[in-house]
């Protein structure tokens, strides 16, 4: 976290986003990607120490707010933040989730475990959405939710993440077909990403295995997600909306059989 740098912090092209889940991982990636394009970015998470910690650290361009995405009372109190201190909302980032796709074994799932997963998974971006909406479509802005590759493939054990990221790209070409044309909502589906601190990384380094498996030749950066979210949040990818962009080196392509 403090190597994090930003080159362009002290530019702003007058746009504003909120980005959820940003206080750590891919979501502080996305965070720091759009600030280097100029854009003012509010930072929101549940953990409020390390929130606005990072802000900090982005510079001027960073705020944070609280808030926990599963609860109404908190995104609409959020929204409305937002909404004081910049008086607009250009494009929403719907990163926030429950990470850890494992649950028990089917027989064992907690009911209470599915539905937080569900809650904040997929929920979460629906209120987010709903009370964005209204300054979203005053700017001609965008929505871009993080789904996953678990939302097509599956290692077993994982049926309550599995089922939250598939029901986000529903929600994401429903939500592009009602807030259109005026909003633009897609989706990017991460695969193997490696979002650890980089002193974790150095600490732990992944191998050369892990890296070879993937066809792109390595595991993938947060860098590799923030570019594909700031270009389908520019105007450069004014007539796509409704789409899954699957960031994943390859993987999900490539066919595997034992020996």
């Amino acid at each position: 976290m403090s190597e994090l740098v930003v080159e362009a912090a002290g530019v702003h092209n007058g746009r504003v986003a909120l980005v959820t889940g940003a206080a750590r991982g891919i979501g502080l990636g996305i965070a720091a990607w759009l600030i280097t394009e100029g854009w003012q970015v509010v930072l929101a998470d549940v953990d409020r120490l390390r929130g606005e910690t990072v802000a900090g650290v982005l510079g001027d361009n960073a705020s944070f707010v609280a808030m926990d995405v599963s609860s109404e009372e908190q995104v609409a109190k959020g929204v409305a933040e937002v909404l004081g201190m910049f008086g607009r909302l250009d494009a929403l980032v719907c990163n926030a989730a429950v990470a850890d796709p494992r649950n028990r074994v089917l027989e064992s799932l907690d009911l209470a475990h599915w539905n937080r997963v569900l809650a904040v998974n997929l929920s979460g971006p629906m209120l987010l959405a709903k009370h964005c909406a209204p300054y979203l479509r005053a700017h001609g802005g965008s929505i871009v939710n993080l789904s996953s590759t678990r939302a097509r493939q599956s290692e077993p054990d994982t049926e309550a993440y599995a089922a939250s990221k598939g029901g986000l790209l529903a929600l994401t070409h429903a939500l592009a077909m009602s807030l259109g044309p005026q909003v633009r909502v897609n989706a990017v589906s991460p695969g193997w990403i490696d979002a650890r601190d980089p002193s974790q990384r150095r600490a732990e380094p992944l191998s050369d295995a892990d890296h070879a498996q993937h066809p792109a030749g390595r595991v993938g950066t947060v860098e590799d997600v923030a570019a594909t979210v700031a270009w389908l949040l520019s105007k450069n990818s004014g007539f796509v909306t409704g789409q899954e962009f699957v960031v994943d080196g390859g993987m999900s392509k490539k066919m595997i059989y034992v020996d």
